[in-house]
């Protein structure tokens, strides 16, 4: 009796990254990236409303942030990756080319959040509520974002053959010339490896699910949601880097990534423990609630009316309203 054998079929990668509408490309990485901003700034929209700030904040945030974070991400791409860029036979016009792929999620952090504490500190609004509010928003568009990698067949890890193992195409434009981001999959697999960008993906999601449970089961304000998905994402970016094969820059052996995975999550977790405990009142979210919940004058008529929007009671001795 012959021993029949499953073979699980690997993850393939899409045929192809780039469509075009007549001369216009449409990529599917930007696609992913531009689909995991609208998430976020939806979410953030009502999770800062939600902690008593002003919704209007957020918009000025992401105008700011937005062209920070992508700047930031790709000079930190091009800077960890120089040799891409300016090696032997490179084009160094390509490190202009966003659409085509790379950038660094910690230098559009690190870039987008310079920015947004910069207009914060004009408009005299506290940032930590924010960086709170918007903490588990940018992980779950990172984890979306990270979609962009696996039609770009990028940031893949060494050859493997476990079941899940992601399937590398061969990939040529309309003239047959090798071109694995524009081009389209022969169906000739070049490679099995490990689908990292699948793993960021997963880890990332777990992060985002962990922040929304722990901010409300340990009471977390202050700064220290945005502390935490620090250290969570760079927990599990360290030890992706580990299993990527790609050319990179390295320092004592390891990639520059593992290097700044490492350190953030210690500074991080620093941050996060010196951090006061506790969450904001919507009057320390956002101060001007405290300048239009002032209590009327004796003499005025409003002192007549019953309950403020945050509590108490009422002059006339009734419940207060909830609004």
């Amino acid at each position: 009796m012959g021993v029949e054998t499953m073979i699980l079929a690997n993850i393939p990668s899409p045929p192809q990254g780039v469509w075009h509408i007549g001369p216009v490309p449409i990529r599917a990485y930007s696609l992913c990236i531009i689909t995991g901003i609208i998430i976020a700034l939806w979410l953030t929209l009502k999770r800062y409303k939600a902690k008593g700030g002003d919704p209007d904040v957020v918009w000025d945030a992401a105008i700011v942030a937005i062209p920070a974070g992508i700047i930031g991400g790709r000079l930190y791409h091009v800077i960890t990756d120089y040799d891409k860029y300016f090696g032997p036979g490179r084009d160094p016009w390509q490190a202009f080319n966003v659409a085509g792929g790379g950038l660094g999620i910690l230098g559009a952090v690190a870039l987008g959040t310079l920015a947004v504490w910069a207009l914060f500190r004009y408009k005299k609004v506290p940032l930590a509520p924010f960086a709170d509010a918007v903490a588990p928003t940018i992980i779950l568009a990172q984890a979306i974002g990270r979609l962009g990698n696996w039609f770009n067949q990028e940031l893949y890890g060494r050859p493997t053959d476990v079941p899940w193992a992601l399937d590398i195409y061969y990939r040529v434009d309309e003239a047959g010339n090798y071109a694995p981001l524009t081009g389209r999959s022969t169906g000739e697999i070049v490679a099995s490896v490990h689908p990292t960008f699948l793993y960021e993906l997963v880890w990332n999601l777990a992060v985002f699910a962990f922040l929304l449970w722990a901010e409300r089961a340990w009471r977390l304000g202050h700064g220290r949601v945005f502390a935490l998905y620090l250290a969570g994402y760079a927990l599990g970016r360290f030890f992706v880097e580990l299993m990527r094969a790609d050319e990179a820059n390295l320092i004592l052996g390891l990639r520059v990534n593992t290097w700044v995975s490492g350190i953030l999550f210690v500074v991080a977790l620093i941050i996060f423990l010196r951090l006061p405990r506790g969450q904001e009142t919507p009057d320390e979210v956002d101060p001007r609630n405290d300048r239009e919940g002032e209590p009327a004058s004796a003499n005025s008529d409003s002192a007549n009316l019953p309950a403020t929007r945050y509590g108490g009671e009422a002059h006339d001795g009734s419940k207060p309203r909830t609004y």
